[in-house]
């Protein structure tokens, strides 16, 4: 299975430190933070990568190159403008072989992946018209952050915007999705996962699921949450 990893990003959150490189080549502890979900993926068995780049791309094909030095196998689907996270996707078409996983490039979770496939599969095998899984995480102050609503079986009925006080199921920025989402993201502009393609899948009656995940989460686009994920590997020895 292929994982994509939605690299494009411009930190403008993190200037201090992202002020001469995308995002995802944030540096915590020597290493650019790319290199940390990377080291995960293969560690779980998924050494097939995609990386979607945009904002100074150069520098995360030269730093990471085909991949091998890190067991992986990397491609590049390259942004000529930036084509946000749905974009990114349908940009990276040519390359997408099935059913495919996916990982902001800005943030980081603590998960089992082959659990999560395996969800994606089970709902898959019992609703034909699932399209995909989202990673969620429950968190006390969903302030900051988009929140999910489900029903009892884990379906997602909506996706909020950033207005819920107080605790609420979130998205953890992974993802296993069919290829049959590509039918949902036009093609030669910016489009959002969150707030277009995967509303607009709903509303056409295809269906998304939330697999609930309780490992660490962190978002590395703001000050704090890069000093979270440096505590982290502190923490972890990573």
């Amino acid at each position: 299975m292929k994982t994509l990893i939605l690299a494009g990003g411009l930190g403008t959150r993190l200037q201090a430190i992202v002020a001469d490189r995308p995002k995802p080549m944030a540096e915590v502890k020597g290493k650019p933070f790319l290199e940390y979900q990377i080291a995960a993926l293969r560690a779980q068995g998924f050494a097939e990568i995609v990386l979607c780049v945009g904002y100074r791309a150069e520098q995360i094909q030269e730093y990471f190159g085909d991949g091998r030095r890190w067991g992986v196998h990397i491609e590049y689907a390259v942004e000529k403008e930036l084509l946000g996270t749905a974009g990114a996707i349908r940009n990276a078409a040519p390359l997408i072989t099935g059913t495919f996983l996916v990982w902001n490039g800005d943030s980081y979770l603590e998960l089992d992946l082959a659990a999560l496939v395996h969800f994606h599969r089970q709902r898959r095998s019992s609703d034909s018209r699932t399209l995909g899984s989202i990673a969620t995480v429950r968190v006390e102050d969903a302030t900051a952050y988009g929140t999910l609503e489900l029903d009892k079986e884990g379906r997602i009925l909506a996706f909020r915007e950033k207005s819920h006080a107080g605790a609420g199921y979130i998205n953890g920025g992974v993802y296993v999705l069919e290829p049959d989402i590509l039918a949902f993201i036009p093609a030669g502009r910016p489009v959002s996962l969150e707030r277009e393609t995967f509303p607009l899948a709903l509303a056409s009656g295809w269906h998304l699921y939330g697999y609930p995940v309780q490992g660490f989460f962190v978002d590395i686009g703001t000050p704090e949450g890069y000093e979270r994920f440096r505590g982290y590997t502190q923490e972890k020895g990573l």
